[in-house]
């Protein structure tokens, strides 16, 4: 029988149009694909009529970083690691910020691809189908996302919210804020995930405030709404929004924590070093850069699985913004 590029595409696990790309546009398909595809067409006989067959690609000794804010603290934990581990194998790193724009994101990441060897992506804001479609063009890594068939590190968001909520219940909290992020964002969807099952479990009330951009200025937005809702204790999406709200409540000559708590995520350098230093989830995001490179450079050389998620954990910090409710 006749092989075709069905067939190709049906032993190699992939569609039909990335199988003709490895043979027309090889580099316009990611190392790993490519090899697989050709091992499946030289396992069948297949031969592309009239079409180049493609050697192994040529490294370039360089990957790359897309940020969706280099004005955010909590990327240089994730920018620190990245650098760090690629230093390692004598890689240079190509950082660059999308301002949270999926549309930057994607022509970032395209115009990246053919200079780099691969991409970590760090907290996009684009479509899974997105995601896949710039997948097969360049070897990607995500960071802080979790998308089907795409390699990716991420921060047990979903637990650290556990943990939260669980402390501010043993203090006595039965009514809670949440200032979420933006709608869009997985790693508030993860947030929220854990911050409804946990709240079911212990009895707290919970609030949902947002969606505020991930800034200090959301702070201040939620925490009017926040104390205008009768809580004893706020929740903020991040620590800088946890120092927004901080601001705006001693604004208002509302103590922290004798009248309400608060606590943030992500544990960056101020949050130890603000007044009162804020209690806080610690997110690991310099051992997040250093796997995500771990596992691109694997993928580079075929000794990764494409199906990898690796879940760091995240822990409680306790600090002087969370106490018992004053009622």
């Amino acid at each position: 029988m006749t092989v075709t590029i069905h067939d190709v595409a049906r032993r190699a696990n992939v569609s039909i149009s990335t199988v003709s790309r490895a043979f027309t546009s090889p580099d316009l398909v990611r190392q790993q694909t490519r090899t697989r595809v050709l091992a499946a067409a030289h396992e069948l006989g297949y031969h592309a009529a009239g079409a180049p067959q493609p050697g192994p690609a040529v490294r370039t000794g360089h990957i790359g970083i897309v940020v969706s804010d280099l004005g955010n603290p909590f990327f240089t934990g994730v920018l620190n690691g990245v650098q760090a581990r690629a230093r390692q194998d004598d890689i240079a790193v190509l950082f660059a910020n999308s301002d949270e724009d999926p549309a930057t994101e994607q022509n970032l990441v395209r115009r990246m691809a053919k200079q780099v060897d691969g991409v970590v992506l760090c907290s996009p804001s684009m479509t899974d189908d997105q995601l896949r479609a710039l997948a097969g063009q360049t070897t990607l890594v995500l960071l802080n996302r979790e998308v089907a068939g795409i390699p990716s590190i991420v921060m047990d968001a979903a637990d650290g919210m556990r943990q939260a909520i669980e402390h501010l219940a043993a203090l006595g909290h039965r009514r809670c804020a949440y200032l979420g992020g933006p709608r869009a964002s997985w790693a508030n969807h993860a947030r929220k995930l854990g911050l409804a099952e946990t709240a079911r479990k212990h009895g707290t009330e919970v609030v949902e405030f947002g969606p505020f951009p991930p800034v200090f200025e959301g702070g201040l937005q939620g925490a009017d709404l926040a104390l205008a809702a009768d809580v004893t204790a706020i929740v903020a999406y991040n620590d800088l929004v946890a120092f927004g709200a901080l601001a705006r409540l001693n604004a208002r000559g509302v103590p922290v924590p004798d009248e309400i708590s608060l606590v943030g995520f992500d544990d960056l350098v101020f949050a130890a070093i603000s007044a009162p230093p804020l209690t806080t989830i610690a997110m690991p995001t310099e051992a997040a850069g250093r796997a995500a490179v771990t596992i691109l450079l694997g993928l580079l050389d075929g000794e990764a699985d494409e199906h990898t998620t690796q879940v760091l954990d995240t822990h409680l910090i306790v600090r002087a913004t969370t106490a018992p409710p004053a009622r």
